[in-house]
């Protein structure tokens, strides 16, 4: 027994002589991922977490917690899952092959493709198959193929899916995504405890919608084009009946017209990106980098944009204010983002690569008071791992 294991079990027992109230304290300080990996230390542990008292406490706590999960590999022994909550100072590691040995990939690569409460999906390219895994309950599970048949990772569009959990600490889940199918929107729904596809075909929508700033969580709204000047999206309520057909236009006069790209840009030729989320656009508009390199890009201004009243244009909420984004911006020469929508609250990642070292932004905007503000985030030592998917989650709790 080495040294390390001798102190970890010294611990462990020390820490078991302590009154059973104390120990439950104890372990509401911590998040999560460091709770469930305690139960499988001893008997005692395991009692203490499993005792319905601390599950509610526990769940009531993290009900409320943010993580961005980040998937960086070099090759699949070596990929890991990283997540950070504002509500700590670390970064916590999830080996992803010990999740994985109930189902042969063969060692293939896999990507990150989104999270919510306990469910993570992950999808495979040359088996072209989407793997639901849930770190809680330790159960892992092939998706079958959509009506589309199977599909590689390039196919996944981060703003036209969104995985919904289903009750607090339940296994079950629903998954949806929206495609361009025959020049027609159509929403895809994947219920976990049927284990089936729905397709259902999208309407064009006659009525208005609730402003961005109005309208709640009633509606989920999946991306499915998006231009310079126009976006087609798909809004549907969390009962996924009668979807319906947004192509809210965008004002390009006294905006820069320079070239754009969507999800993802590289810096020396884009000066503009486009990241969509939950009926959102945030706009990163970049220049040069100082001193003058053509490979790099600085951002100068980050601008969020939300659905009009009728879901015909998108209209302008509010910008990063300028003493904040003194503070972020960094030269970069590769940039990808996600945006997410949770009760009244937008968060913005921005993952960017300078000469091999990643470095990731989180911001949030209050949508009612609109006020920004920064998550500083501690270094994840990224550099020479490849990035694999990012994704805002919340919800995770024990069943």
């Amino acid at each position: 027994m080495d040294d390390h294991h001798q102190n970890s079990s010294t611990k462990a027992i020390g820490l078991c002589l302590l009154p059973s109230e104390l120990m439950q304290n104890i372990f509401l300080s911590l998040v999560l991922p460091e709770i469930v990996r305690l139960k499988l230390v001893n008997k005692s542990f395991s009692n203490i977490i499993s005792d319905q008292n601390f599950i509610r406490e526990c769940n009531l706590k993290s009900k409320s917690t943010t993580w961005l999960f980040v998937y960086k590999k070099r090759w699949l022994r070596d990929a890991t899952l990283h997540g950070f909550t504002d509500q700590s100072d670390r970064w916590f590691r999830i080996p992803i092959i010990d999740f994985l040995k109930p189902i042969n990939f063969h060692g293939e690569d896999l990507y990150f493709l989104t999270a919510s409460g306990n469910v993570f999906l992950f999808a495979s390219n040359n088996v072209q198959e989407v793997i639901a895994v849930n770190f809680v309950t330790v159960t892992v599970k092939i998706i079958p193929p959509s009506p589309l048949g199977p599909r590689g990772t390039s196919s996944w569009r981060r703003s036209g899916m969104k995985l919904i959990p289903g009750k607090l600490g339940s296994d079950h889940f629903r998954f949806l995504f929206a495609e361009f199918i025959a020049n027609r929107p159509v929403l895809f729904v994947y219920e976990s405890e049927s284990n089936k596809w729905e397709l259902m075909e999208a309407e064009e929508n006659v009525d208005f919608l609730p402003r961005g700033s109005q309208r709640g969580d009633e509606y989920i709204f999946l991306s499915v084009v998006n231009g310079a000047r126009e976006s087609v999206l798909i809004a549907t309520e969390y009962n996924c009946n009668s979807p319906l057909i947004l192509r809210p236009r965008f004002d390009v006069r006294g905006q820069d017209e320079r070239p754009l790209t969507v999800g993802f840009s590289w810096g020396n030729t884009i000066d503009r990106l486009h990241v969509y989320g939950d009926g959102y656009m945030m706009i990163v508009k970049s220049d040069g980098a100082d001193p003058p390199n053509r490979n790099l890009r600085m951002i100068k201004e980050i601008e969020v944009w939300g659905l009009s009243l009728n879901g015909r244009n998108w209209e302008y909420m509010s910008s990063v204010p300028n003493v904040l984004i003194e503070k972020i911006k960094k030269p970069y020469g590769v940039m990808m983002g996600c945006l997410e929508e949770r009760n009244g609250t937008l968060r913005a990642a921005m993952m960017s690569n300078f000469e091999g070292l990643w470095d990731i932004v989180w911001l949030t905007f209050d949508v009612k008071a609109k006020e920004w503000s920064w998550v500083p985030l501690p270094d994840c030592k990224m550099k020479g791992f490849n990035m694999a998917g990012i994704s805002f989650s919340s919800g995770l709790a024990l069943p």
